[in-house]
């Protein structure tokens, strides 16, 4: 407890340690496995004996925002320069969840931290987008609706929000729509929800922590407002949301009006990585959200210790509220089960894959690194094989396609032929300048490393191969067959732990994808992801 209330005194903040922690039922039995299996063998969240083990969501699903519709639960993500994006997730358990469909397929920029919300019968999702390479895209915030939230979503409406991000809305007591921003700012919502009313302006100046703490810096955001009896609730994330593995966190406010003022919770940071040797670093960019049973929780996402290359991770943290009118986070640093919460029907979890091509999953499990507006007809199917049109030189700028991988140790492989002219193959992708990997054309073998064309080799096998990846905690190794069982080992192996924000800067993780440059096309046939045994 020492040690406890003296990193609390760092923040001036030593009556924390004494309040009754925020904890879901107590799970200590020995027996708990240390983690379940879902489809390809990917982890699961949900333990089947009454417990979970965080993540909920394995891999790149950062910023979550979520939304509580009845029995059913949303979950939507920042999604960047993937697309489709904003695939929206469903879940009646807060533990197991599956795919929809995706609200967004133009792209508009990167997206940053979503807010999805429902109002008067109609879904909405604004959108948040940093300026990429596409003509369309700018610094600004958009608006996309639907009456059922499987969609048709609408086109993007344009919000004209150039100096703002991670919207958060609200509604008043007295029936305003609101959207709070970052840097303590709002801006009024029209009744509709499409346009703003005036110009942001600043309400409420966020609780600082000490200037001597490591973090990535002030950076207030992620404004989310829930009512709770008499009270508004604010819940943001300051301290920057990668950078030291302590600075991300969670603080709150609350007001009895939506117009204010806003009073700090007298026990902030609420969530807080205090030391490196934790499970999840950089937690924060928290939601609250009403459990089944009617007790609370809260989805939040964060870094897996040692992991950084699988991007920001949700997490689930039960939360309580105490006799003083403010609430409390619980889990610790959720390195071990927790008790589901009650009430929920349990589903099935995750997405399988590992792909026959037979049925389409453009953007469910597949979607494009910052496509052009026409990129969808790259892709058509027939008869299990996927055929994808050549575009640009290299995978820095053939816009690969891609999917999420969560897990630490995992292989990916895939059968390709290739037309003259074209050259393809497999990757570990984060951005256009940070990749590696191995693509043939009839000739050539080349090994990308670094994001860059790095080494060649004569290929004596044509136009046809199998190639597999392994990423086994950042070593990555490659295999080479001409029929699919008899394998032999590329000479480069790759390490990636390197590949991530930290270094790269863009919040983005590494993921396999499929690329072809060049002309003509490529045709990939049986996709398969497995994580292999521990012992393999």
């Amino acid at each position: 407890m020492a040690n406890r209330r003296d990193s609390l005194k760092s923040f001036g903040l030593a009556a924390l340690a004494l309040t009754k922690p925020a904890t879901a039922d107590a799970v200590t039995a020995d027996s708990i496995p240390a983690t379940a299996a879902g489809p390809d063998g990917q982890r699961r969240p949900d333990l089947g004996n009454g417990t979970f083990l965080n993540p909920i969501m394995a891999g790149d699903r950062p910023d979550p925002s979520i939304l509580k519709d009845g029995k059913d639960y949303y979950l939507a993500y920042s999604t960047f320069n993937a697309y489709p994006g904003l695939l929206i997730w469903h879940s009646r358990d807060l533990v197991n969840w599956q795919p929809l469909a995706p609200a967004l397929t133009r792209n508009i920029g990167s997206v940053w931290a979503p807010e999805l919300c429902k109002y008067k019968g109609r879904f909405y999702i604004y959108i948040p987008t940093r300026k990429n390479s596409t003509p369309q895209s700018r610094n600004t915030s958009w608006v996309i609706w639907a009456d059922k939230i499987e969609g048709p979503w609408s086109d993007p409406i344009d919000l004209h929000l150039p100096d703002h991000i991670d919207p958060g809305h609200a509604v008043g007591e007295d029936g305003t729509r609101w959207l709070f921003l970052n840097a303590g700012d709002r801006v009024r919502l029209a009744d509709d929800g499409f346009s703003t009313i005036g110009k942001p302006e600043h309400i409420y100046d966020p609780w600082r922590f000490p200037a001597e703490s490591d973090s990535e810096g002030f950076a207030p955001e992620r404004p989310k407002i829930t009512r709770h009896g008499d009270w508004f609730y604010m819940i943001l994330a300051v301290g920057g949301t990668a950078g030291p593995q302590t600075g991300h966190m969670v603080t709150a406010a609350r007001s009895r009006s939506i117009q204010g003022p806003w009073e700090h919770h007298p026990r902030n940071p609420l969530v807080h990585t205090e030391s490196a040797s934790e499970k999840w670093w950089s937690r924060g960019h928290a939601t609250l959200v009403e459990g089944p049973a009617g007790d609370w929780w809260s989805v939040y996402h964060g870094y897996e210790n040692g992991f950084w290359t699988l991007g920001r991770q949700t997490l689930l943290a039960p939360v309580r509220w105490s006799d003083d009118g403010w609430l409390d986070f619980g889990g610790g640093d959720l390195s071990r089960p927790i008790a589901k919460p009650k009430g929920g029907e349990p589903g099935p979890h995750g997405l399988l894959l590992s792909d026959d091509f037979s049925t389409d999953k453009y953007g469910i499990q597949w979607a494009f690194f910052n496509p052009s507006r026409d990129e969808s007809r790259r892709l058509r199917r027939d008869n299990g094989v996927l055929h994808m049109a050549a575009r640009g030189t290299a995978p820095s700028d053939s816009s690969p396609l891609q999917i999420v991988a969560g897990d630490q140790d995992y292989e990916f492989e895939c059968e390709i032929d290739v037309d003259p002219g074209a050259r393809a193959g497999l990757l570990l992708f984060y951005d256009s300048q940070l990749y590696c990997g191995v693509s043939f054309d009839a000739s050539t073998f080349i090994g990308h490393k670094y994001g860059i064309e790095h080494t060649r080799y004569p290929n004596p096998h044509g136009n046809r191969l199998f190639i597999r990846m392994r990423n086994m905690r950042h070593i990555v190794r490659v295999h080479i067959s001409t029929d699919g069982k008899n394998w032999k080992r590329f000479e480069r192996t790759f390490e990636v732990s390197g590949y991530h924000h930290n270094v790269r800067g863009g919040f983005l993780a590494l993921k396999p994808s499929l690329f072809v440059s060049g002309k003509g096309e490529a045709r990939f046939r049986d996709f398969r992801y497995r994580v292999p045994p521990a012992d393999a």
